[in-house]
């Protein structure tokens, strides 16, 4: 029998347990042991008073901009509480970074419009910039607590006007009595996976409750974007390789490429 390309392998995966199915699906195909090591947990988190300043008159916005597939899944809750019908949208343009947040969307039923190949900030804003519909276009941007100001500075530069909502927030866990970091301690991994920051910094600041034992395998750090990358880097986390854009497909074959040297 043939030998998949992970097979033997060992891999850490540290995203909150709800966004780890379909990484960890592609990882165990090839043949990987997985072990599923959650930093962070996101929740909802979401002010009735931005809500209320935000639904009454939601008709007034021309572009709906969606930096993941949890602001997707959240805002649709309260967006349903309020109103009962999807058509209540009106002619809203919907866009989003990442395929996973584009299925999120297109679940509803809901088209995207806007979606750069690169699933960044940066190309986001390239991409809305480009349709010249931002002059004093009304945009709502929904994001979590950690996102970063790039993209609202960017399109408010192209003349938008932008409001936030936040409807999730990421909070850092405590691994220290975590079974899986006891197994991690002890026999170690031949690689650990970061897929946000916040899940980095989560990591190197909890070095004690993650400190190997002589005996354990010492895994090599995969990152899978630029934001990443960087974060580990201030962080004091060896990057040892880097998916080729932020996507689990391409950090899956980086993965592949790392493991196989």
């Amino acid at each position: 029998m043939s030998k998949t390309p992970l097979t033997g392998r060992r891999v850490v995966l540290t995203r909150a347990t709800e966004q780890n199915s379909e990484l960890h699906a592609r990882l165990a195909a090839l043949g990987a042991e997985v072990l599923e090591l959650p930093l962070i947990r996101v929740e909802k988190s979401v002010k009735n008073e931005d809500l209320a300043e935000v639904l009454p008159e939601f008709g007034r916005y021309d572009w709906l901009v969606f930096t993941s597939a949890n602001g997707v899944r959240y805002f649709f809750e309260e967006f349903f509480r309020v109103f009962d019908d999807v058509r209540s949208l009106g002619l809203i343009r919907l866009a989003c970074i990442g395929d996973a947040t584009a299925r999120a969307i297109a679940d509803l039923h809901l088209r995207v419009e806007c979606q750069p190949k690169l699933a960044t900030a940066d190309a986001l804003a390239d991409e809305l910039v480009a349709t010249g519909s931002l002059d004093s276009a009304q945009v709502l941007v929904v994001t979590g607590n950690l996102n970063r100001e790039t993209l609202l500075k960017r399109l408010e530069e192209a003349r938008a006007i932008v409001d936030q909502l936040q409807v999730y927030q990421t909070v850092k866990l405590d691994v220290s009595d975590d079974p899986v970091a006891a197994e991690f301690r002890a026999h170690g991994a031949d690689a650990v996976l970061f897929a946000s920051s916040s899940a980095a910094e989560s990591f190197a600041g909890q070095a004690r409750a993650l400190q190997l034992s002589k005996e354990a395998r010492r895994p090599l750090a995969g990152s899978m974007g630029p934001q990443t990358t960087e974060t580990m880097k201030a962080a004091g986390i060896p990057v040892d390789f880097a998916a080729k854009e932020p996507s689990l497909e391409a950090l899956v074959a980086a993965t592949v490429k790392a493991l196989a040297k």
